[in-house]
């Protein structure tokens, strides 16, 4: 009895397992691209270049992640979008994206006049 109980239970733990483990990854590539993302807009609003900036979020970011800017005025806009593998080299897979915005920082005053 025992065995017939364990036999139908093992592949429900075990699909409940592979579902915990895919939630943690897909959640970990979105924090990335969250980090991902942030990076690139302090640097972008210290007034680094652009590739510099999509190195410095390429660098945090997700393998294979996009990242974009928009410059919207006073403000740049950096947008890291990626797709995350679930279960290793499986090809399902969930996209995951973040944007983070920084104001500009003033530059250096001009000379006294």
């Amino acid at each position: 009895m025992v065995t017939a109980e364990t036999a139908v239970v093992l592949p429900v733990l075990l699909l409940v397992l592979a579902a915990a483990v895919a939630a943690v990854t897909a959640v970990g590539g979105q924090l990335r691209c969250v980090d991902a993302a942030r990076e690139g807009a302090r640097a972008a609003a210290r007034g680094e270049t652009v590739s510099v900036v999509t190195e410095l979020a390429s660098r945090a970011a997700p393998d294979g992640a996009v990242v974009t800017i928009a410059d919207e005025g006073e403000a740049v806009r950096v947008s890291v979008a990626a797709r995350i593998p679930l279960l290793g080299s499986l090809p399902v897979g969930v996209p995951v994206e973040a944007s983070a915005v920084g104001m500009r920082e003033p530059g250096p005053p001009g000379p006294a006049g």
